[in-house]
Formats: structure tokens, C-alpha cells, sequence
């Protein structure tokens, strides 16, 4: 009875149901687009350092990340890379061996970071042949060198030029090379850009008189909430090695998602205060519309109690109907934004690039932001009850008529 005469109740003023169900649905669909937008950035800026540069986990040797010195390299047999795919959540892995060198073309000379990468894994973890801008990509074996855009720019090489490589190899013997350019990469920040070479594992081994070496083994996981797991395996089959994961290896990406994290709670907080007004001033509406209806019931017997009951229920009733569509309107609006993240520009474009991320808006379509913020802005919805509770408890029904 008290169920049915509270729905009744609620649908027999549309206008104050409607007020009172968009406050609390415009409430939370702004609170299901902010935790979206935060953690969808978290999420992009971790997925995308990874891929680009080091892997959710990275198999090196002993002191190498400290030390960047071809010394620390390491060799892997074949046999521990087909255990490798055999852990569940694993997604890539590249061998790469990475150092430092001159890189020349006739009277321009540049320090550059010169990669050699296993083509095929490389691509499958970073799709760097889809930022292919001129030439051909290379395979196993290769001869030729992948330059960046900007660095080829600086060196005004063009493909098929020959460009000299001389440096510093494996226990401090002399790397020197003449490789030709086979094509151009454009790569997404201007340092690297302006600065990375790409050559086969094979060749890079070559060149560097390391044999067999490699400097890094990163690792992809399908989710970041693997992690942690697909470490534990890792490190069974190199128990010799070091191990690193992402923060690691990145703390200063870590630090800053920490830091906007913070900010992002105390913004959230505030919102969640402004949402408890919102819903608290509707409330009070609906109850001040309502004191000559409450105080006649009263007069003609109803026990406040019975009153309060359907009182309450009227609350969930509307706090309910506001949460259902507050859901139910930002699950596409979040998947839109998920499947088109917004590009970034000016200042916001300078400060990702800085960090080495692309510059994007990412959002997240994670179930947890929904029935996290519905149950939030719910348990709000609930706490303004207690004003009508209080309002019918004092209410006295001859006062209620001169209103």
C-alpha cells in the first residue's frame, strides 16, 4: 500500500517530480563525465608511454636501468621467449638493444638514440610502421636505417642518402657504420622526432660488436590490472634479472597522475557538495508545496509515521528515477567520448608533449565510474531525506493552513 500510494503520489505533481528527477540525473551525468574524462587520461598516458617507450614491464640486466651502458646488456635464449607466450594476459614483447651515437651526413653531425628492433614484434607493440612517412619499413636482417622526420630534417638526408654511424660499442669497443636510409618515420613528440634511429636487431648487434645482446625486453598485458600477476611470472623465468614495471621506470609520469588525482578528488568533492545542494534545495521545494497537503492529512487522522513512510518512499522513488537515467543517457555519451577522445592544443599540448604523451583526452567506459557515481549521488539523494522526516515531525496542521 505505502509503495503504490508513494508512486501514485510522485506522478500526480509531473512538474515537481521532473525538477527534482533532472536534478539529481544533470548531477550525475556531470559526475560520470569527470571521473570518465580522469581516469580515461590516466589510463591513455600509462597505455601510451608504455607502448612508445618502455612496456608495462621491461626484463633488463642487473643496475642497466641506472647505468645505460651497452655493459649491462644481456642475452635471452629463445627457449624463455616461447615460455613467454605462454602466460596468460601477455600480450607483446620486442627485444631491442638501445645506445647512443653520432649520426652523420656529409657536414651535419647529430647525437642521436639508435634502437635496433626485431621489425615484426616491434610493429605488433608499437605500430610503428603505420607511422611510416616515406620509404619502406624494415625486416629481419636489414641493412638500412629508419630515420625520424625532424632528424632528417636536421641532417637534410633524404632516402637512399648513406648515412655514418660512430660510437661507443659493447665493452667499450669502436661502433662505427655506413648504413643507407630506407625510409622516414614521423614519431609523435618533437624529441624523439628530432632524435631516434631505427635499424635491425641484427644490424644493431653488428654495429656495436654486441652479439647475440640486448639491452630491454618490454612487456604489454592486455590490462593494468594484470600487472602485477603477469610480473610474478615473468620473474620465474628470469629470476637473474631485474625486472622493472611502468612507475618504475616512469615515476615522473606516476607523480603527476598522483598530483592530478588529488586535484581531481578535491574537484569531485566540491561537486558532490554542489550536487547535495541542488537536490537539498529541490527537496525543500517539493516539501514547502506540499505543507498545506501534509497538514490536512494530518487533520483528517493519518499518523505522521504512515506520512514519513510514504514520504521516504516518494524520495527513493524520485532518486531512483534520476539515477536510472542519469546511467542510462551517459553510458552513450561516455562511449562516444571513449571511441573519439578529444585532441588537445595550445598549452595542454605543450605540457603532454613534455611528458612524452600524446596529447588527447582520453575518457574511460569502465563499468565501476557508473554504478560508483550512481551509488554516490544516490547515497546524497537519500540524505536529503532527512529534511522532510524533520519537517513532518514538527509540522503542526492549523499552522500549515495559514500558509
Amino acid at each position: 500500500m505505502y509503495l503504490t500510494l508513494s508512486w501514485r503520489n510522485i506522478w500526480r505533481s509531473k512538474r515537481r517530480t521532473l525538477i527534482a528527477v533532472a536534478s539529481i540525473f544533470f548531477a550525475l551525468l556531470l559526475a560520470i563525465v569527470m571521473r570518465s574524462a580522469q581516469f580515461g587520461s590516466y589510463s591513455f598516458m600509462i597505455h601510451s608511454s608504455a607502448k612508445l617507450f618502455t612496456g608495462y614491464l621491461q626484463v633488463q640486466g642487473k643496475g642497466y636501468w641506472d647505468n645505460r651502458s651497452l655493459d649491462k646488456s644481456i642475452i635471452i635464449e629463445k627457449e624463455r621467449l616461447k615460455e613467454l607466450k605462454k602466460i596468460p594476459h601477455l600480450t607483446y614483447y620486442t627485444p631491442r638493444l638501445e645506445s647512443y651515437s653520432l649520426v652523420s651526413f656529409e657536414k651535419n653531425t647529430r647525437v642521436s638514440q639508435v634502437i635496433g628492433i626485431s621489425p615484426e614484434s616491434e610493429n605488433e607493440m608499437t605500430e610503428v610502421r603505420n607511422r611510416l612517412s616515406k620509404g619502406d619499413y624494415l625486416k629481419e636482417g636489414d641493412e638500412g636505417a629508419l630515420l625520424g622526420e625532424g632528424l632528417a630534417r636536421l641532417l637534410e638526408i633524404e632516402i637512399g642518402d648513406s648515412i655514418v654511424f660512430y660510437g661507443q660499442g659493447y665493452q667499450g669497443q669502436t661502433a662505427a657504420a655506413i648504413l643507407p636510409v630506407k625510409g622516414l618515420v614521423k614519431l609523435p613528440f618533437k624529441q624523439m622526432n628530432n632524435g631516434m634511429v631505427f635499424m635491425s636487431l641484427k644490424k644493431a648487434q653488428d654495429v656495436f660488436l654486441a652479439y647475440n645482446r640486448i639491452t630491454s625486453l618490454p612487456i604489454m598485458v592486455d590490462n593494468i590490472k594484470h600487472l602485477e600477476k603477469v610480473k610474478k611470472e615473468v620473474k620465474i623465468i628470469f629470476s637473474e634479472n631485474e625486472i622493472k614495471t611502468w612507475d618504475e621506470m616512469m615515476p615522473e609520469l606516476k607523480q603527476n597522475i598522483q598530483v592530478d588525482n588529488a586535484s581531481g578528488l578535491i574537484m569531485i568533492g566540491i561537486l558532490y557538495v554542489v550536487i547535495a545542494f541542488g537536490v537539498f534545495g529541490t527537496v525543500m521545494m517539493m516539501v514547502s508545496e506540499r505543507k498545506r497537503e501534509f497538514g490536512i492529512l494530518i487533520s483528517v487522522g493519518m499518523q505522521k509515521t504512515k506520512l514519513l513512510i510514504v514520504t521516504i518512499f516518494e524520495s527513493i522513488f524520485v532518486s531512483i528515477l534520476g539515477v536510472i537515467v542519469g546511467v542510462v543517457v551517459g553510458i552513450p555519451i561516455v562511449y562516444y567520448l571513449y571511441n573519439n577522445p578529444i585532441p588537445l592544443g595550445g598549452g595542454a599540448a605543450e605540457a603532454y608533449d613534455k611528458l612524452g604523451i600524446e596529447p588527447i583526452m582520453a575518457f574511460s567506459n569502465s563499468p565501476a565510474i557508473f554504478w560508483g557515481q550512481a551509488l554516490v549521488v544516490f547515497i546524497i539523494a537519500l540524505i536529503t531525506i532527512i529534511y522532510p522526516i524533520l519537517f513532518i515531525r514538527k509540522l503542526k496542521p492549523v499552522e500549515s493552513f495559514r500558509q
